[in-house]
């Protein structure tokens, strides 16, 4: 295989370099499906590739062969999974030049920040690999004589559905979870990166026994094809908050587990006591980073009237010196980006006020400034939606309890920050949040291995950390008494 460059994107190089679209890893490629994915950069408008999108009757085989190897992937000893799957990462960590390479092509991702994220994912496939042999049940107090304890069994069949935003790092921490808790996974990465999709899967596949790993490639018609399946026990869903509810509606027919991060419209609160210019800092990293497709991205800002002017200004030197010195890299596609536009062209109609950025850029490609919005209110999409672009929509407060209270509002509930100094404060926010991840005085961050559980339209279930191999295990509760003592038998023999 040969990575993709700018100056290399013919489909024909690309199905050189990656074959059909859908595969099962491990395996002789399938006979191409019934339409194709086709790509453009969104840098330059060049056409990246096409690739075949996995046919009704791949899905049931591949459904079919995930169902047939799991009760020996389950059987393997935990130990032996764990090692295979370090065997994995190894693989990754061996492809990321090419994976970094396919991710800047196919989403626009600079490749520094592909690399990281790649890296990401190795990380987590590791931690995976040394956390799965020692998952563990809970042991019961019960009778002196007897033993009560519970034990983590595999689900079974596992659909992963990723996204594109941090493709590698997100398949990554679904992967390594459920296949080192004795699932067998079908991976169907998303239609916006469907090159990085196989070659991730190549990278992994050679190291778990076959029909263990399987990639699918396709667009929304291979996702619905795979939750109105019967033989599949868990779906895992990273993406939009309309599609994550058509599974869990598809799940209720055919009592499969779903687990959900979907989207998100994150509050970011300021106090009136911290520095003005540090919390631009950090709402400029928020919005800005990854040109805002993040699930975790700041979407909305509430700032305290004590310190709103400063802020503003810093926040608007933040987003010109993102357009100027280093620009941002482009959204995905004009899709993306359109739907962006619009939501600023809204508020733009409702009076908000655009400081800088605002406005669709000549040229190629589907880049989009950096972006201030001030004089926001809550009529406004950009307020109540998610944006998933380069935009700092800024609402005024009179009051931390102003801010709290709007902060709280609205269908979504992934994460939210709160900047201030206030011990009362942040104790306050934390009770009213109603969200998954409350985050105090840092916008991105936590401790290795942390977890966290969305709510509301963001989705429900553990999506990271040791918590999400509970989500892939189902809890068999064992009670082992002893039997009563044998009756003595006739003529004093037992």
């Amino acid at each position: 295989m040969c990575p993709v460059s700018e100056t290399a994107e013919t489909p024909t190089e690309l199905a050189s370099a990656h074959g059909p679209a859908a595969a099962a890893t491990g395996a002789s490629p399938p006979a191409a499906g019934d339409s194709v994915l086709t790509v453009h950069n969104p840098r330059t408008g060049k056409l990246v590739g096409s690739v075949d999108c996995a046919s009704r009757e791949q899905v049931a085989l591949a459904v079919s062969l995930a169902r047939s190897t799991a009760a020996e992937w389950a059987g393997t000893d935990p130990a032996e999974r764990g090692r295979l799957l370090r065997s994995a990462a190894a693989r990754l960590s061996a492809a990321a030049k090419l994976l970094a390479d396919l991710n800047h092509a196919e989403t626009g991702r600079p490749v520094d920040e592909a690399l990281a994220g790649i890296a990401a994912g190795v990380s987590t496939l590791q931690q995976y690999a040394e956390l799965g042999p020692v998952h563990r049940g809970h042991s019961l107090r019960g009778s002196a004589l007897a033993a009560d304890y519970t034990v983590p069994e595999p689900r079974g069949v596992a659909v992963l559905l990723t996204p594109w935003n941090d493709p590698v790092a997100v398949a990554a921490g679904l992967i390594g979870a459920a296949l080192v808790t004795g699932n067998t996974v079908i991976h169907k990465p998303s239609e916006r990166c469907p090159h990085l999709g196989i070659a991730l899967g190549e990278a992994l596949s050679d190291a778990f026994p076959a029909g263990v790993l399987t990639t699918l490639t396709g667009g929304a018609d291979v996702g619905t094809m795979l939750t109105n399946l019967d033989g599949v026990d868990v779906y895992a869903h990273v993406g939009s908050s309309a599609t994550g509810a058509r599974i869990a509606r598809a799940a209720v027919l055919t009592g499969a587990h779903v687990i959900r991060e979907n989207g998100g419209n994150d509050a970011l609160l300021v106090d009136a006591d911290v520095d003005p210019g540090w919390a631009a800092e950090q709402a400029a990293i928020g919005a800005f980073s990854n040109s805002g497709q993040i699930c975790t991205s700041v979407e909305r800002i509430y700032v305290h009237r004590a310190v709103a002017e400063a802020f503003c200004d810093a926040l608007v030197e933040q987003a010109r010196r993102r357009n100027t010195s280093a620009p941002l890299a482009p959204l995905v596609d004009t899709r993306l980006r359109n739907a962006v536009h619009a939501q600023v062209a809204e508020a733009l109609e409702l009076g908000a006020r655009a400081v800088t950025g605002g406005a669709i850029p000549d040229g190629p490609g589907s880049h989009y400034p950096a972006t201030v919005l001030l004089d926001c209110t809550e009529r406004m999409t950009v307020m109540t939606e998610e944006t998933f672009g380069p935009v700092a929509p800024v609402t005024v407060v009179d009051s931390f309890e102003e801010g709290l209270r709007l902060a709280a509002g609205g269908h979504y509930g992934l994460a939210a920050t709160v900047l201030t100094g206030s011990i009362d404060h942040a104790h306050h926010a934390i009770a009213a949040l109603p969200v998954g991840t409350v985050k105090i005085n840092a916008v991105f961050g936590g401790a290795p291995g942390g977890a966290a559980r969305p709510r509301a339209d963001s989705g429900d279930g553990f999506g990271y950390g040791p918590e999400l191999m509970d989500e892939f295990s189902r809890i068999k509760v064992v009670h082992v008494g002893i039997p009563p003592a044998r009756s003595a038998a006739p003529g004093g023999q037992s």
